[in-house]
């Protein structure tokens, strides 16, 4: 096994499980199959874990955790997540054997986009950086399902993989310093969406009129890691229709 792969200690309250060291589907799979078995059965202690591109981070409180005499708590701890990545192993193992069972424990989030003009700002540089016109860009981006792989940088931001690379941008050489909510943009070969407005160096090409962190409802986030979200064009006259509240 690597020694880019498996469960480490993380601090003196943390272990992090490692299943390589790239952006792959197949990896994915292990890192949403070890998140299931924690929400299904986390191990005593265990408070909270942070599913990534390639691994997932489980956070404990060593005062609530078990071990035997003599085992320090991060040790113990260890090996309790190392037994539920094997189990994730296995499942994620059996369900490269059944393409068509990949999709199946994901959500289909549609997610509409009023592309272009102020709302997209850098659609015209992705299209001339692709030597492609803007309405081809928009078909590409909207045309095919994107996977969640992780959660991060901002409430909700969700980072997409699966974008054409007929339509990959280089980020902004400077950052804008403020990007308004619901921003779609493009930075390399990703794509990702833009929760609360802040900073960011991305290309942005659409936006959209949902609101992905909702700070009073439970879960906070519209979207989570293994979600499938579909970008939907839509005019300006039914983006302001959506944020009036008659879409």
């Amino acid at each position: 096994m690597s020694a880019r792969v498996g469960v480490f200690p993380l601090g003196d309250s943390a272990v992090i499980a490692r299943f390589g060291d790239r952006i792959d589907r197949d990896v994915h799979k292990k890192v949403r199959a070890l998140t299931r078995r924690l929400e299904q059965n986390p191990p005593p202690g265990a408070v909270e874990w942070v599913p990534a591109f390639a691994s997932v981070t489980v956070f404990y409180d060593p005062l609530l955790v078990r071990p035997p005499r003599g085992v320090p708590p991060y040790r113990h701890m260890c090996r309790l997540v190392e037994e539920l990545v094997e189990e994730a192993i296995r499942s994620a193992e059996g369900a490269m054997e059944r393409p068509e069972g990949e999709d199946a424990d994901g959500r289909l989030v549609e997610i509409p986009v009023c592309y272009g003009e102020e709302f997209g700002p850098d659609l015209e540089f992705v299209a001339r950086h692709n030597r492609l016109t803007p309405e081809q860009v928009i078909d590409l981006h909207s045309g095919r399902d994107y996977r969640v792989y992780m959660i991060g940088f901002a409430p909700g931001f969700p980072y997409l993989g699966g974008m054409s690379e007929r339509i990959a941008a280089p980020r902004k050489a400077s950052p804008r310093l403020l990007v308004p909510a619901g921003s779609v943009g493009i930075a390399g070969a990703q794509t990702g969406i833009y929760p609360i407005a802040g900073p960011g160096g991305w290309q942005l090409i659409g936006r959209t009129p949902v609101a992905l962190f909702r700070p009073a409802e439970h879960p906070p986030t519209l979207l989570r890691a293994g979600d499938r979200v579909r970008f939907v064009p839509i005019s300006r006259s039914q983006y302001d229709r959506w944020t009036e509240g008659e879409a």
